[in-house]
């Protein structure tokens, strides 16, 4: 055999073996798949670590290992801002806009997380040290209630005391984040990301679409 047509072997051989990967890829419900572009929007230099997933951050929590439900019962993430400021004092938001369902979020926004007084040197390592307003409360989206976003906020708390009023403190869902964050002038996040996940009992292959609460179907996927 010629060394053109060991060549053209080769390469045949390599692109059987490319599209049986890619096919596997696509099908394996372990592969990390990566948010919409429109929801990729929000990711913005944050990184949140959970047990066995690592940096879930602009991702879908995978359809295996019981994942879904792991993650419903983990203690907080680790989150990690490299770019605070030592010296500066940040604020952790979490919340959860799609509460009850994204098709109708009639709770928006659902308060899972509130810490300030975050010293930023301890920001940049993921050590998540300060005043807890709002103990975290673990992702829980509702049977049948599709894909949620759950959005980790960063802003930087130049010397403010934050608290929250008594009213918003009766209740974690239908809060007015807006108001909160007007209320003490903060500006636009120093940092942001979100990660997507729906119940564990809602396998997608037996949900049909819903609408905005279906499945992403983008299938870049994040190595």
């Amino acid at each position: 055999m010629g060394w053109t047509m060991r060549l053209v072997t080769a390469a045949l051989l390599l692109g059987l073996v490319m599209v049986i990967t890619g096919d596997e890829d696509e099908n394996n419900p372990c592969a990390q798949e990566a948010l919409l572009d429109e929801d990729a929007l929000v990711c913005q230099g944050l990184e949140v670590f959970y047990p066995e997933l690592g940096n879930i951050g602009c991702k879908v929590v995978p359809d295996c290992n019981n994942y879904r439900q792991k993650i419903t019962s983990w203690m907080a993430p680790i989150v990690k801002f490299p770019g605070a400021v030592e010296g500066a004092t940040y604020i952790l938001l979490m919340v959860d806009p799609d509460a009850p369902s994204r098709a109708e979020p009639t709770q928006k926004f659902w308060r899972h997380w509130l810490v300030t007084d975050i010293e930023g040197a301890d920001l940049k390592k993921g050590k998540i040290q300060g005043q807890e307003l709002s103990a975290y409360q673990a992702p829980s989206p509702p049977a049948h209630s599709g894909f949620h976003r759950y959005q980790f906020f960063i802003y930087l708390q130049e010397g403010k005391v934050i608290s929250l009023l008594p009213k918003e403190n009766k209740t974690r869902g239908s809060w007015n984040m807006g108001i909160f964050l007007n209320r003490f002038h903060l500006g636009e996040p120093e940092a942001s990301t979100q990660f997507m996940t729906q119940n564990y009992q809602d396998s997608p292959t037996l949900q049909a679409p819903r609408g905005g609460a279906s499945k992403p179907k983008h299938k870049t996927r994040w190595r």
